[in-house]
């Protein structure tokens, strides 16, 4: 067996699903599968349990997975520890970020990286910020950039850059224009009851942080808002918004950031809603290629690019997460 079969189990045990590990390995599923088989022959055992349902590890695949972190865990600790003699590193870092996060957060970021370490050439995949920490645990990034709620998730650590309100916007020239209380987007504010906007037809997210403050905000108050439209990606929402189809609702930075905010007019939503924190991601342990000597260069290359973030992990404490000083 060789580490670029392990690579495949490994990154096969993770997702349990032949093409989303594929496309991780840049490989087609042909290829993988046989690699994977190929492991089963010489280990004599099988690894994965496979029906038309998907892709199972057996026990002796768990087992087996173990001796596979270990085994690429300790040659990536030699190749760290051989490129940390040179004074830098070398080879990919994924990243993921979502494609307006990419021209308002990440910038600060690539270039201390470029200057640090200029053997490290930056891979980015975007998304749904909600989904940094998806791609994140899924083996798809070795860091990830995204929305966050507050205290981070549960086993990651997170560097916060960026809060934010959430606001919601209209077209200026529309229907929704002119409630009342609006200001231009760098100074929103909202009607004197900011429940009054949700008698509004509304455009929201589909999923995530935002929507789930905003659920539990009208279950609170026991109001039915009614929605215009709902969808993926703060981009959609705001050109929506700027079609007059309703109010939108994203973070403020975002607004801030984009091609159209200048044809919308912005209203506050108070203390209703919270700050949406941004920040990066990692997990505490040893994931893809990323070992400790690594993570120390990264988390010091974040703290140079964002002199004002600050650190947050989240451990099993009674359920509660903890600030890192």
């Amino acid at each position: 067996m060789d580490f670029e079969q392990l690579r495949a189990f490994s990154t096969l045990a993770r997702c349990l699903h032949f093409g989303r590990a594929a496309g991780m390995l840049h490989r087609s599923p042909s290829a993988v599968s046989r690699m994977v088989a190929g492991l089963e022959k010489e280990a004599g055992v099988r690894l994965f349990e496979r029906d038309t349902r998907g892709v199972a590890l057996t026990e002796a695949g768990r087992e087996f997975l173990a001796f596979a972190e270990e085994s690429l865990g300790r040659r990536d600790a030699m190749g760290l520890a051989l490129a940390s003699s040179r004074g830098s590193f070398t080879g990919t870092l994924r990243v993921y970020a979502s494609v307006t996060a990419c021209y308002s957060i990440l910038p600060p970021f690539a270039d201390a990286l470029r200057r640090g370490h200029p053997g490290l050439i930056l891979s980015v995949l975007t998304g749904d910020p909600d989904d940094a920490r998806f791609a994140l645990k899924e083996g798809r990034a070795d860091l990830a950039l995204g929305a966050l709620p507050r205290g981070g998730y549960a086993g990651t650590e997170a560097f916060l850059v960026e809060r934010t309100p959430l606001v919601f916007v209209a077209s200026r020239g529309g229907a929704y224009g002119s409630l009342g209380g609006a200001k231009t987007r760098k100074d929103a504010q909202a009607p004197a009851e900011p429940e009054r906007l949700l008698a509004n037809p509304l455009i929201l997210p589909a999923r995530g942080l935002a929507r789930e403050r905003f659920d539990q905000w009208t279950r609170r108050i026991r109001q039915k808002p009614t929605l215009a439209a709902e969808t993926s990606g703060n981009e959609a929402i705001l050109a929506l918004a700027h079609l007059g189809l309703g109010l939108g609702l994203v973070p403020r930075l975002v607004l801030e950031n984009s091609p159209f905010a200048d044809g919308l007019t912005t209203y506050g939503s108070g203390t209703r809603l919270g700050d949406y924190e941004i920040g990066f991601l990692m997990l505490p342990q040893r994931t893809g290629g990323m070992g400790p000597a690594l993570k120390a260069a990264l988390k010091s290359i974040l703290e140079k690019a964002y002199p004002k973030g600050r650190w947050v992990e989240t451990v099993p404490r009674r359920g509660m997460p903890h600030e890192v000083t």
